[in-house]
């Protein structure tokens, strides 16, 4: 009998595509709480899809380098209903390389994106369903119905990030729309052709156009465990988010430096005007100083973004792979 490693070092290749059917895929980091509940919905889920719609479903978890006992878990998780993919990443490389590890590892060519914390509810997946095999839509997304439960200062930093992505943009990103979405196997494989490595999914999946629609829901509070999504977090993810999808942030900063040299051409005419028309004489220092303040300050903004753009580059002129998988295992649904 093939041992573990055996086993893992045969199948860290992604599988050929079974064809038509669906894919669910479910990234997990530190999930070990809620998986064996979470699994349980999915497959109930999955079996009234079956019943339903008569497809061929599997279910993709994909481990982002847990720390806790979530790839334990994910290993006794029963195959019922739908066939099972355990992919485990050999450290954190964070969601994004997640989602596109089980867009590789997917069998089949319709694909279903969700969370793993138990708040994009399994139940709601049936009405995706149906929005993309019966009413013909290729995207069809989630979003929050709304935010009253956020903090005054958490709402505005939302609205300000789309403001930003979505500055002149062709293709604008729906506002509060998740991850919690489902793509056509023509999205999916438009999805499958973006060679970036700096990916931000929700961008990526609106970008390549197609029929599109949003369905709202309240997301149900998390039952274990705590989200990893801090305030640094989502301060992170959103300049990635602006860097890899949009120029917005260069933009501004040539605003910027237009304005800077507009107010210092026109505080040299006022410096100007009162010298000679009025006779009084400017204090020097001062407004030497506030203005080396502010010079300085925008030019170390400027350069702080541009070297987010390099530094985007770089990674991308490296073209080291987006994530490496440890171990990879998939079992056959039993009824």
């Amino acid at each position: 009998m093939a041992s573990r490693a055996e086993k893992s070092a045969r199948n860290t290749a992604p599988a050929k595509r079974a064809g038509s059917g669906l894919s669910i895929v479910v990234p997990l980091f530190n999930e070990s709480a809620g998986l064996a509940a979470l699994h349980q919905r999915l497959v109930a889920a999955v079996k009234s899809l079956k019943k339903s719609r008569g497809l061929a479903i599997e279910i993709v978890y994909v481990d982002d380098g847990s720390s806790d006992d979530t790839l334990k878990i994910a290993r006794t998780l029963p195959a019922k209903g739908a066939d099972l993919q355990i992919v485990s990443l050999s450290r954190n490389f964070g969601k994004e390389a997640a989602l596109l590890a089980g867009l590789d590892y997917a069998r089949h060519n319709a694909l279903l994106f969700m969370d793993g914390d138990g708040q994009h509810p399994p139940e709601l997946i049936e009405r995706l369903v149906k929005l993309w095999h019966v009413d013909g839509n290729d995207v069809v997304y989630t979003l929050k119905a709304h935010r009253a439960n956020e903090t005054a200062l958490h709402r505005f930093s939302v609205k300000l990030f789309y403001r930003l992505l979505n500055y002149r943009a062709r293709q604008p990103i729906p506002e509060d729309a998740g991850d919690f979405r489902l793509l056509s196997p023509r999205a999916a494989a438009a999805l499958k052709r973006m060679p970036e490595r700096n990916r931000f999914f929700k961008g990526l999946s609106t970008w390549v156009g197609f029929r599109q629609v949003g369905v709202p829901y309240e997301p149900p509070a998390r039952k274990h465990g705590r989200s990893s999504w801090n305030f640094p977090a989502l301060v992170g993810l959103s300049i990635e988010g602006l860097t890899a999808f949009s120029t917005t942030p260069l933009r501004l900063a040539s605003l910027l430096g237009i304005l800077l040299a507009a107010s210092a051409f026109l505080f040299g005419i006022w410096i100007l005007a009162e010298t000679f028309l009025i006779g009084r004489d400017v204090p020097g220092y001062p407004s030497v100083m506030v203005g080396i303040m502010v010079i300085g300050g925008a030019q170390l903004i400027v350069l702080g973004v541009l070297g987010e753009y390099i530094g985007k580059i770089l990674s991308e002129m490296k073209a080291r792979p987006v994530y490496f998988v440890a171990e990879h295992e998939r079992r056959e649904a039993s009824e």
